[in-house]
């Protein structure tokens, strides 16, 4: 006949007394049995062995004293049931794994604790877990460290993989639905990947290999833009293309997907390939804008444009980029025009949506831009405009005196410059006439 197991707590069978003590005062008793504690545990096979010459008797039952604090407490009992009773240590979710864990441990249960680390190696965290785990298991000893495998830092040839593929997924051609999500949530990853905050850049931004592909990438995004901007532009003497939402929705994807690029070309560096292809096409952005973009949804789109002009005009105006005279002033000129047309569509429809409707003013709202894009938008082109040949920069000034959208971009402080520059070149430049008389 089997031998019937003995079970916790019976004190008609139990022959050594469990006392768990906690710093607090809690004294907890548990009615077990040597011979299971033996078994399954390290420490207790110490102290109830011949060799432990201070193990306690309570009535005709040795004791053996645990201490520990009183958080643990509960994990202690349970480790001790399980003794007892093997049972799956995700009956305990995470955080009692992760306690049973540390008593058992503290008891040398090894197959309980091999157990717990098992479980919690393969279950999924939250993050609350994780920070748990990550306090408690580098204690526990190098056996378990297993468990922090998912949270090591990962070598570098995986992070140039992913990279690369996430880059390829959101630089694909326009989505919609989940796949527009799923594009979404790629390009938001790599942004984070690449920004420096609390911890450096996941990803190095001198890798030549990670560079070369990335440009490859851009280059296939831009060329189809071009394509879709000379279809269009083909298209336009055959019919109105104006209110097609289609062709709208498609030009806000494109848009939107070169805005997002030049945060990536930024951080790596790159921003040279964008920023001449950007200045070169300038004059068919605005001329598809125009032509594809009516009503309220335009400015959305409208925006988009604006936020990479500001980003593309910024990166020449700091220096960062090298454009000849020709390319900045054809540059500028296509885009003070177009900004200011842009920002006083924003100022009509918002003062409409006061007068008129709350819930449009909320939309123009929803639609904006950051104050700070159009400051540095004005900033980077009164810079450009003041590294421009003075006749040049006369042309500018005199076409932006007499538009329609004077108030943006504001050119008061080229003007100004020009002005005073203007009045002192003679005597400023004296010595070149001397030079000449001499030669």
């Amino acid at each position: 006949m089997r031998a019937v197991r003995p079970k916790i707590g019976d004190r008609a069978t139990s022959d050594v007394v469990v006392r768990l003590r906690t710093p607090e005062g809690r004294d907890e008793w548990l009615y077990c049995h040597s011979a299971v504690l033996a078994a399954g545990s390290s420490y207790f096979a110490d102290r109830l062995s011949d060799a432990w010459p201070t193990c306690q008797i309570l009535g005709s039952r040795y004791c053996v004293e645990v201490h520990c604090q009183e958080p643990d407490l509960s994990s202690h009992v349970n480790a001790l049931r399980l003794l007892y009773a093997a049972e799956p240590c995700s009956r305990f979710g995470v955080r009692g794994a992760l306690g049973v864990l540390q008593a058992a441990v503290h008891l040398g249960c090894a197959q309980i604790a091999a157990a717990c680390a098992g479980y919690l190696e393969s279950a999924p965290w939250d993050e609350a877990d994780e920070e748990e785990i990550l306090r408690a298991v580098p204690s526990l000893g190098p056996q378990y460290e297993c468990v922090l495998a998912r949270l090591r830092p990962i070598d570098p040839a995986p992070v140039t993989s992913i990279f690369l593929s996430a880059f390829r997924h959101a630089t694909l051609s326009p989505a919609a639905g989940p796949a527009r999500e799923l594009k979404s949530a790629a390009q938001e990853q790599l942004e984070y990947m690449l920004t420096e905050d609390d911890d450096a850049p996941l990803l190095a931004t001198d890798n030549e290999i990670v560079k070369s592909q990335v440009k490859d990438c851009v280059s296939v995004l831009l060329s189809r833009f071009s394509d879709f901007m000379t279809s269009i532009l083909r298209r336009q003497a055959e019919a109105r293309l104006g209110g097609n939402d289609e062709l709208q929705q498609e030009l806000h994807c494109f848009v939107s997907d070169v805005s997002w690029v030049c945060q990536i070309l930024s951080k790596l560096e790159m921003m040279k390939c964008l920023v001449l292809y950007w200045v070169g096409i300038s004059s068919d952005v605005v001329e598809v804008v125009e032509v594809v973009c009516v009503g309220i949804d335009c400015l959305k789109t409208r925006l988009k444009v604006v936020e990479v002009a500001a980003k593309v005009l910024e990166a020449v105006a700091f220096g960062n980029i090298v454009l000849p005279a020709e390319k900045r002033c054809h540059a500028v000129n296509v885009w003070i025009g177009f900004a200011g047309k842009t920002k006083s569509l924003i100022d009509q429809a918002d003062n409409d949506g006061n007068d008129d409707d709350g819930d449009v003013d909320a939309e123009i709202a929803k639609v904006n831009l950051d104050s700070e894009v159009w400051q540095g938008l004005e900033s980077a082109i009164v810079s450009i405009v003041l590294t421009l040949p003075s006749n040049k920069q006369a042309e500018i000034l005199s076409g932006w005196l007499q538009s329609k959208q004077v108030r943006y971009p504001d050119l008061t402080e080229a003007f100004e410059a020009w002005c005073y520059r203007s009045k002192v070149a003679k005597r400023r430049l004296s010595f070149l006439n001397h030079i000449d008389r001499l030669s």
